[in-house]
């Protein structure tokens, strides 16, 4: 039972690589077929319980890649490489770069750069060095953990398909066959074997792949390339690795040692595996069965999955999840338009109420100065114009509009004088007052006159 939302997120989200493949392996018996038709009939094997263990790709591409790199040789170059000249820098002075110069003359060399990344013949910059930490080290658990997972997606014909294998013959997954098979000793036996499984429809595909790679790798011992094939795991060898080794994409790899760069090429799970019957018995006793830990390696069992139920979507649609979540915050971001007020009147007006004052002022002086122009122009001419013209009337008007104004401010201003004339006349009576008391307490005489 959830009791809070962060359970029910925990809940959702730990179990992101593992929801979609877990379950997904529903057969409890697996038929273990007899290699050829000889009139043997088809054994019924119980599932192991490692094909029933969380799939986790992410855990199984970081070890794949971390087991390729415990691989590497170290490489470095030479210690002297880039440095086996006499060479020194000419100095300032002679207008050319200060970088280091061979010495001497009498050879083109003379007088070129040395020593710097940027010169022909020169050391790389940062030189690699052999003591470079070239390997990482594997948890044991996390190791475990991704070959499981490799073994788990093994038997999921979907995650099969998917990694390019062609399976549209074969009946069930995972594919079992009796221990007859590790007693091959010929390659056509094995053949025979593949045709019979229906696995040699995936062979033929390492046939058509097979092509010259492209890059460098041609000049480094790796030519051709081709797909991977069929891994065919085995409890003991009896011949089996002799009669596979020959055939293009065909793996072979003890139960015993299993090796997760052949169950997982590349970091993608999803290898078509063959086991022989006695292999496929052992995996109980390798990884243990939840119940009953592993007796072969120490204090080990499987990892429990994340998930109970892997159908996420009724889960995030549940009422048990969705009463205890909180409802999704729905933030409405509103930016404000910044109006320039050079050129929006309003914007202006409101950062600078008096600029509606002046640019009003600034219209009617234009407009009289127009007005004077023309009257100007007309004169010059020796035409008068009447005074009914728009410009003697708006001139009329201005003049009016001026002494109105003129009136107002002079009023403003008495008005303003005896304001302050009366706040000053309160100022000094209060003062007056205070001195008057001060003195008193002081024994003095009063104030007298306007002082």
């Amino acid at each position: 039972m959830l009791t809070s939302g962060r359970d029910a997120v925990k809940l959702i989200f730990d179990c992101e690589f593992t929801r979609k493949f877990k379950n997904t392996v529903r057969l409890q018996i697996v038929k273990a077929r007899p290699p050829c038709h000889g009139g043997l009939k088809d054994k019924n094997l119980a599932l192991p319980y490692v094909f029933k263990a969380p799939i986790r790709p992410d855990v199984v591409s970081e070890v794949s890649q971390l087991m390729r790199r415990n691989k590497r040789q170290p490489y470095a170059v030479s210690e002297a490489a880039g440095h086996q000249t006499s060479a020194e820098s000419w100095g300032t002075g002679r207008a050319v770069a200060r970088i280091p110069r061979v010495r001497g003359g009498g050879t083109h060399r003379s007088g070129q750069g040395a020593f710097g990344n940027m010169c022909r013949g020169g050391r790389m910059f940062a030189p690699t060095k052999t003591w470079r930490r070239w390997h990482r080290k594997i948890n044991v658990n996390l190791k475990r953990y991704a070959l499981v997972s490799a073994i788990a997606a093994s038997g999921v014909p979907a995650l099969v398909q998917s990694r390019g294998h062609v399976i549209d013959g074969i009946s069930e997954l995972p594919l079992v066959v009796s221990d007859e098979v590790q007693k091959f000793q010929k390659t056509k036996q094995a053949v025979a074997f593949l045709r019979r499984s229906k696995v040699w429809a995936d062979v033929q595909k390492v046939y058509k792949s097979q092509r010259m790679r492209a890059g460098r790798g041609k000049m480094r011992n790796r030519r051709r390339v081709q797909r991977r094939g069929p891994l065919v795991i085995y409890a003991k060898d009896e011949g089996l690795r002799k009669a596979f080794r020959n055939i293009p994409g065909v793996d072979t790899m003890s139960v015993n040692r299993m090796n997760l760069l052949k169950m997982a090429p590349g970091g993608h799970v999803g290898r078509l595996c063959v086991w022989t019957e006695s292999a496929f018995a052992q995996l109980n006793d390798i990884y243990g069965t939840w119940k009953n830990k592993s007796t072969v390696k120490k204090d080990y069992n499987l990892p429990n999955p994340l998930m109970a139920n892997t159908d996420l979507a009724r889960l995030l649609k549940s009422d048990e999840i969705r009463k205890v979540l909180n409802p999704a915050k729905k933030t409405v971001h509103r930016h404000k338009r910044r109006l320039n007020p050079l050129t929006n009147t309003q914007q202006l007006i409101k950062l600078n109420p008096y600029a509606q004052v002046t640019k009003r002022r600034a219209q009617l002086a234009s407009k009289k100065r127009k007005y004077e122009r023309i009257i100007a122009s007309f004169k010059a001419r020796g035409i008068e114009l009447p005074k009914t013209n728009t410009a003697f009337k708006f001139l009329d008007q201005h003049k009016k509009r001026v002494e109105k104004s003129t009136k107002t401010k002079e009023a403003r201003m008495t008005k303003v004088k005896a304001l302050k004339d009366e706040k000053l006349k309160k100022r000094v009576a209060k003062h007056k007052v205070q001195e008057n008391a001060r003195r008193a307490r002081k024994g003095l005489a009063p104030l007298k006159g306007k002082k």
